[in-house]
């Protein structure tokens, strides 16, 4: 094997997802890893990464001036639901899987304990129960979007 044909093995483990490349020929051995020796305790080295969220629409709160006649009726209202609140950061998914149902919808009935959705944070699915029973009246969040901790998730009717 000669210089040029290591030269476009190393630019083929660069460019792909390969880790690590290891080739016997004719007794000698060749082994080319991203990762380096310094990497070896167990610490991998990786480059930062910057997420933005944009905030799902129906998850900002709206509030108006108090002189608006529509916000006088809009804290009488509020005071008949009580909110579910997102316990931690991560995904909102309203169903176990793509393909079910949803665990419940808007107009439904939920029961103390009863499991209104799963929050997907750093690949655990953790699943949201209701802390009061009621009439799920508004889901705030749509499905696989992300959500804040204490994001209002749902709005139940006392």
């Amino acid at each position: 094997m000669n210089i040029r044909e290591i030269r476009q093995l190393i630019k083929l483990v660069e460019s792909s997802e390969i880790g690590e490349l290891e080739i016997v020929e004719e007794g000698k051995k060749l082994r080319i890893s991203k990762n380096s020796k310094n990497d070896s305790n167990g610490v991998m080295a990786m480059n930062p990464a910057v997420m933005n969220y944009a905030a799902p629409v129906a998850a900002v709160p709206q509030v108006a001036a108090p002189a608006d006649a529509a916000t006088a009726e809009e804290p009488s209202a509020a005071s008949e639901y009580q909110e579910l609140r997102s316990p931690m950061v991560g995904t909102f998914y309203r169903a176990p899987s793509p393909e079910a149902d949803a665990y419940v919808d808007v107009g439904q009935n939920v029961d103390t304990g009863q499991t209104l959705c799963i929050i997907e944070a750093m690949k655990l699915m953790n699943e949201i129960e209701s802390d009061f029973s009621g009439k799920v009246v508004k889901i705030m969040v749509e499905n696989a979007q992300p959500v804040e901790f204490n994001q209002v998730l749902f709005l139940i009717e006392k």
